[in-house]
């Protein structure tokens, strides 16, 4: 649905101008700014970078043209610049970062000039309004605004920006892109076939085209650019939707942590599903007692939670013991251990599981941002295999959320385990302990720097051989002599072990 503008558009677009060289394009364009400065039209050029509008204004200012530039480099006078834009004869040259979605008022704004007065009296104002209406119907009768774009950019709706700075509240406009084979465009999507085309026909020096048809082509030509940058964005927002679902999990996990003051519960299913994933490791589920392996379960066990469960000796007790069992067995050993532990600290317990468990989800989830992102740069090489990336990326990072889950249950219940109680009475004891293994020290330290203080130390052999008084009988050291002969990287080792040199005992040396 195309919502109608406030007054009927009577703004002129003129069909583009190709040219054969950006050269050519330049001097096209300052001959018309030219011509329409001297007829009493304001000029708005559009560039769509800095050193394309430093170029026109080299151009400009060699045929002696007035004109501003509106860029990133004059940024602190865009406002002054823009409210004369409208004038008679202003040539404004501006690049898509600065201007844009500003109106330029046809004749100049007066209410700027009325800001600048000293004295605002109304005779004065009076005066500014009727100069005002007097350049404005100038500038209507030259024909309002004209647009000029030096080339064409990949989005229309930059295009149509620029020109929908004439033409505004039914005023009368005009508007022309000028363009170049040498154009990013067009060397992208016109062919060298076009060139040749455009040199056969006999074009000389300065000429151009100028038709419908190459107007509607070059539009066609944004649209597939459009359309390849829009499948590009579609397709990042699929890889950022993946990691969006995860961060919303991790994230209501993480708010649920930091509003509850109790995370037992939460602790106690964290223990149970790691001891369940211990058992199964090591107790296959739907396996005979022979494929078992206690020994290394009993390890583990001691390894995660700090604890020995004689999983053995139960067996031996009971050979009916089965796998189930076994897991509600260690399980119930292991909360009835952390409760007592947990109720020998008390309160204080609770807030220490809850900063324990959000340090370890944080740098888990920092980990795995960073593993997300180099599986997002490789996973591209998939479709060499004929797979789809997306699908793969998808799998991927689903197979990598779980390793995190997982990794969360197992360094939480871990670190907690491991935690050891400390009364005040061992505390203090430690203290005493570190105190005077620091005080024997330095002692120590003290006793060494008497020692070496006090008593004359021999000079070294160096030491000697440097104080040596020149013309004395120095004895010089006697020179290496090798016990074996020389050896090549490439020849047999002297070992005998039928090996390289360079593969053998090559490498130590």
């Amino acid at each position: 649905m195309v919502i109608p503008t406030n007054n009927p558009m009577v703004r002129d677009d003129a069909n583009d101008l190709i040219f054969l060289s950006m050269e050519e394009k330049l001097e096209a364009i300052v001959a018309d700014i030219t011509e329409i400065s001297a007829a009493g039209a304001p000029v708005l050029v559009g560039t769509a970078s800095i050193e394309t509008s430093e170029a026109i204004s080299k151009f400009l200012t060699k045929s002696k043209i007035t004109h501003e530039v509106l860029n990133a480099k004059f940024h602190e006078r865009e406002a002054q610049i823009i409210a004369q834009a409208g004038r008679p004869g202003i040539v404004t040259i501006a690049t898509n970062m600065a201007g844009r979605g500003t109106d330029i008022v046809l004749g100049g704004n007066w209410e700027v000039e009325v800001e600048d007065l000293k004295d605002p009296t109304p005779e004065k104002i009076e005066e500014v309004k009727a100069a005002w209406q007097e350049r404005h119907d100038q500038v209507l009768a030259a024909g309002g605004l004209h647009i000029i774009g030096t080339e064409r950019h990949e989005s229309r709706r930059i295009d149509n920006q620029l020109r929908g700075r004439a033409g505004r509240q039914g005023d009368p406009g005009y508007s022309r892109f000028y363009l170049s084979m040498e154009d990013n465009l067009l060397r992208i999507f016109a062919t060298d076939a076009v060139k040749n085309f455009m040199q056969k026909l006999g074009m000389e020096r300065g000429e151009a085209i100028e038709h419908g048809m190459v107007t509607r082509a070059i539009e066609k030509a944004q649209r597939k650019v459009e359309g390849r940058n829009f499948d590009i964005r579609k397709q990042l927002l699929e890889y950022d939707n993946v990691a969006n679902d995860q961060r919303t999990i991790v994230y209501r996990q993480r708010n649920e942590l930091m509003a509850s003051d109790d995370i037992s519960d939460l602790l106690v299913d964290m223990r149970k599903e790691v001891v369940e994933q211990l058992v199964d490791t090591f107790i296959p589920p739907q396996s005979v007692p022979e494929q078992w392996d206690i020994e290394g379960l009993e390890q583990a066990l001691q390894v995660e939670f700090a604890s020995e469960q004689p999983v053995q000796a139960w067996l031996d007790a009971d050979e009916k013991l089965y796998e189930e069992q076994i897991k509600e067995r260690v399980l119930e050993n292991l909360n009835q251990a952390y409760e007592e532990k947990s109720a020998a600290v008390g309160d204080k317990m609770r807030a220490f599981e809850k900063q324990i468990t959000l340090q370890i989800l944080d740098g888990l989830w920092k980990e795995h941002l960073a593993t997300m992102d180099h599986l997002r740069q490789g996973i591209f090489l998939r479709s060499y295999g004929g797979k789809n990336p997306r699908q793969e990326y998808k799998r991927e990072a689903f197979a990598l959320f779980q390793d995190l889950m997982t990794n969360l249950q197992q360094e939480v219940t871990k670190v907690l385990s491991h935690v050891r109680i400390r009364q005040d009475d061992e505390a203090d004891a430690i203290e005493k302990q570190r105190a005077a293994e620091l005080a024997a020290q330095k002692l120590s330290l003290q006793h060494q720097q008497s020692s070496a203080l006090s008593e004359p130390r021999a000079p070294s052999d160096a030491a000697q051989r440097a104080t040596v008084p020149v013309g004395s009988n120095r004895v010089d050291p006697a020179p290496f002599v090798r016990e074996l002969p020389k050896v090549g990287r490439n020849e047999l080792c002297p070992c005998g072990s039928g090996r390289k040199y360079k593969a053998c005992h090559g490498k130590i040396a």
